[in-house]
């Protein structure tokens, strides 16, 4: 797709060439800033996050729009709310370490329909259950685990370790073993802000609620 704003002519490249090149991109931000042609913020900050692949800052909108972050920290909760009230599929959310789109809780079944269609689950129901047992314990061992589910957690650790879901977190005072705990990935691709948000424990893992009277710490 052609951009619509014409490139400015490239002068010679002077020895400070690093230095006049951002001198450069930065007066070419402040004139879109001015220009009358000017989308409104909203309609910038939606366009930017609606590529975006992760959570983006304040900081970085505001540098990236030329746009103030008090600017920026008013017009998103804003955004946010007209997406709910207008009952749109999607919602905007502070997650993490920033802002993005994610769908709808009440789109959300049909969306997964749309997207496992004939696929395979991204997780095998072995991770999952572990992934469940970190989310919920943490920091948890390795044996922990192992003694929740009847089996070794040692190949689905590494999986999920593989796919930045969970991470080392530290070692057991008494027993020197590895203990595990989510990372801020999980909490991003979940859609939550803190792990104080993870729903109720599910029937996923029955009897993990009185896991402390069947394994010792």
């Amino acid at each position: 797709m052609t951009n619509p704003v014409q490139a400015e002519p490239v002068a010679p490249e002077s020895e400070g060439g690093a230095d006049e090149a951002t001198t450069s991109r930065g007066r070419r931000t402040a004139g879109r800033a001015r220009s009358a042609d000017r989308p409104p913020l909203a309609a910038l900050l939606e366009a930017v996050l609606m590529v975006a692949e992760r959570p983006v800052g304040v900081a970085e909108l505001a540098t990236g729009l030329g746009a103030s972050a008090r600017e920026i920290e008013r017009v998103l909760p804003e955004l946010a709310e007209t997406y709910v009230r207008d009952g749109r599929g999607f919602r905007l959310r502070h997650v993490g370490a920033g802002w993005r789109f994610y769908t709808a809780d009440e789109c959300a079944p049909w969306v997964e329909d749309f997207v496992l269609a004939g696929q395979s689950a991204r997780l095998t129901q072995a991770a999952l259950e572990t992934l469940a047992v970190v989310a919920y314990q943490q920091p948890v061992s390795r044996g922990r685990i192992s003694a929740v589910r009847g089996v070794s957690a040692d190949g689905v650790i590494r999986t999920l370790t593989a796919r930045r879901l969970v991470e080392e977190v530290g070692h057991d005072p008494d027993s020197g073993a590895i203990l595990y705990g989510t990372t801020d990935y999980f909490l991003e691709r979940m859609g939550l802000r803190s792990l104080d948000e993870l729903p109720p424990l599910a029937p996923l893992l029955p009897g993990l609620d009185d896991l402390d009277d069947i394994v010792a710490p």
